[in-house]
């Protein structure tokens, strides 16, 4: 079996230290390397390309978004971002993730050795995950009012039926994991101001979420935030779980809303695309469309299956559109899907279940 070079990129000496003890632990793996920031590190991968690359986003010289952008236009290749649980360090993930990298993890500032031992299994994960990545070339955003109208995307504000932003009779669960944040910016920003009610989980650690949705809602005519307890699921409104948590859409009379909660993991995710999609299942019945997308495992599929059996519509994102197929291809072996849709599809699939309900789009 060939092994995953990984090299590392970090001014820490202490956290290289820490990821080069790691790697070596690990019997698929082999550390390629490591570099102080992406000047050092540059000729030292050139030698022998490595197959993922661990950067930091704040260091001397150049800066690791500065560093991704010319990888990603030059030589893509897999990158995991290992950022600073801060504010600014969340914001500067979300870029990275919009600029091409595919996984993150998070590092803190004080007891780093304590905090690393301690995520030294996500870290593991997050290599594989990324190790299994297509990297594909990083499509512009465009903000919606950009776009060009197309049958069924109806985009202009004034277009908002006042009736539908009230309504909660459809509800739209989305589940993503490695890839993801990259898809649901394709899928959000080109839909209208009065599309259907979106409960959505993305595999992303804690405190990194809220800056995801902000970056979501400054490019999006819908709504976009991290979702709240409480909540109530409306149309024109996209809400995103929260890290650390587990969400679910309940009933409440005539309508939906969010308990979210601090549960243990489900297939080691807070939170869990199967805990969402059971959920839904249970609340919604055939007022819910489900969509499993890009990602790693199998989380999301036997709850997609769920809603599909309590009279869902379900989708999946064809592989070829997929960072990862490993979600969507679990959920089409277990049955659990209508239809496989390529992501581009999604918007125009999205805005017929709300116009036609459960019944064929296509």
């Amino acid at each position: 079996m060939n092994k995953t070079r990984v090299f590392v990129v970090d001014d820490s000496a202490l956290v290289r230290q820490f990821m080069a003890e790691v790697i070596g632990r690990q019997p698929d793996m082999a550390l390629a390397g490591t570099a102080v920031d992406p000047v050092a590190a540059l000729p030292k991968m050139q030698q022998a390309w490595p197959d993922v690359i661990i950067l930091d986003m704040e260091m001397p010289r150049m800066d690791g978004l500065t560093f991704l952008r010319q990888l990603m236009s030059s030589r893509p290749t897999p990158v995991v971002i290992c950022s600073s649980l801060t504010e600014q360090g969340a914001s500067l993930t979300m870029e990275a993730l919009s600029a091409g990298a595919v996984a993150v993890f998070a590092k803190a500032k004080l007891g780093v050795r304590q905090h690393l031992e301690s995520i030294a299994g996500q870290l593991v994960g997050a290599i594989r995950e990324a190790r299994c990545a297509r990297v594909q070339p990083k499509r512009p955003l465009l903000a919606a009012n950009a776009l060009p109208a197309s049958a069924g995307l109806v985009l202009e504000r004034t277009s908002v039926t006042p009736a539908l932003l009230h309504t909660t009779d459809r509800l739209v669960a989305i589940g993503t994991s490695t890839g993801g944040t990259l898809a649901l910016e394709q899928i959000l920003t080109r839909l209208p101001a009065d599309a259907p009610a979106l409960v959505i989980v993305q595999h992303m650690p804690e405190k990194f979420t809220a800056a995801f949705a902000e970056r979501l809602n400054a490019h999006s005519q819908i709504m976009v935030r991290e979702a709240r307890q409480g909540d109530r699921v409306t149309a024109g409104l996209a809400l995103i779980a929260p890290g650390g948590l587990q969400t679910q859409v309940c009933r409440t009379g005539a309508h939906y809303c969010l308990e979210i909660q601090d549960a243990p993991p489900v297939n080691r995710h807070k939170p869990s695309v199967d805990v969402l999609f059971r959920s839904v299942a249970k609340a919604a019945g055939p007022n819910a469309l489900g969509i499993i997308m890009t990602g790693m495992g199998d989380d999301g599929a036997r709850g997609l299956l769920a809603m599909r059996q309590a009279g869902s519509r379900t989708l999946a994102q064809d592989e070829a559109s997929c960072v990862v197929f490993g979600m969507p291809k679990e959920a089409i072996r277990l049955q659990a899907v209508d239809d496989v849709q390529p992501l581009e599809a999604m918007p125009e699939q999205i805005l017929s279940f709300a116009r036609l309900g459960r019944g064929r789009t296509s």
